[in-house]
Formats: structure tokens, C-alpha cells, sequence
């Protein structure tokens, strides 16, 4: 998954900084006291306006009313006009689905209808009902008759 570069440079920032406390507190035994309280003092302050990021727990997030899981992109910033396109899809998905089923429904009754057609139309003898292969048969001598 690819970072934004807002937290790639954050990150940068971050390491850059560990490395320089790390340099820099290599350094302090050999420094005279005074000096080395006047660094505290600069380390604490600068500890103190460094921005913290806004974190939620999990409590919060459920007593807010929200979902952790189905938030609808809210950090990708999508639009409601997003969100309906991103939904879009999916809706047209289910009516293909359901347009090929009642396409499907309407030649299966078809092929019914006309073997049903076909039965009512001959005389057979009795034991021809009977067979299997009486319809595979009933397809290949019988031409499909036009629609009116």
C-alpha cells in the first residue's frame, strides 16, 4: 500500500529527528551542568509544541455513533456524488444478473412450451412418454416453428 508523501515526510522528519537526539545525546556527559539544563530545557519545550496527532480509540469512535470498518471512504474525502458512483457499479452489476436470469427463465419455459406443443399435437402410443430420449428426439425432428 503506497503512503501519501504527507506521511512519507513525516516519517522522514521523524527519523531525522531520532538520529539527531541520538547524535546530540552522545555528546552531553562531557558537557558542564549549566549548559546541559539549559538543553533540557530547549528538549522539553520543543517536545511540547511538536504536533500531536488526533487519535480515536475504539470507544469513542462506537459512543460517536460511528463505524470503524464501513466509514464510506471518509479520509478519502469522497463527495456524496462519489459515493454514488462508487456504488453505481455494484447496482448495475445486480440488474445484469437479474435481467440474464429472467432472460434464461423465458427460454427454458420456450423450450417447455414447445415440447409440451409437440406431445399435444402427435399421436404417439404410450410407451413413447415413457422413453428418455424422447425429447432429444422431439428436438431433432421437429423444427423450430417461427413466432407469430
Amino acid at each position: 500500500m503506497m503512503n501519501s508523501p504527507q506521511k512519507k515526510a513525516v516519517a522522514l522528519q521523524d527519523r531525522f529527528a531520532l538520529k539527531t537526539v541520538a547524535y546530540l545525546s552522545a555528546g552531553t556527559t562531557e558537557l558542564p551542568y549549566d549548559i546541559s539544563e539549559r538543553l533540557r530545557a530547549a528538549r522539553a519545550q520543543a517536545v511540547s509544541q511538536r504536533k500531536v496527532a488526533k487519535t480515536q480509540t475504539a470507544a469513542a469512535v462506537i459512543s460517536n455513533g460511528g463505524s470503524a470498518a464501513l466509514g464510506w471512504g471518509a479520509d478519502e474525502g469522497l463527495s456524496w456524488w462519489g459515493r454514488i458512483g462508487s456504488v453505481l457499479p455494484l447496482v448495475a452489476l445486480v440488474v445484469g444478473l437479474l435481467a440474464i436470469n429472467s432472460f434464461q427463465n423465458d427460454n427454458r419455459a420456450q423450450e417447455l412450451a414447445e415440447v409440451d406443443a409437440a406431445l399435444l399435437t402427435d399421436e404417439l402410443p404410450p410407451a413413447a412418454f415413457a422413453d428418455p430420449g424422447f425429447v432429444q428426439f422431439l428436438k431433432i425432428t421437429r423444427p423450430a416453428a417461427p413466432l407469430q
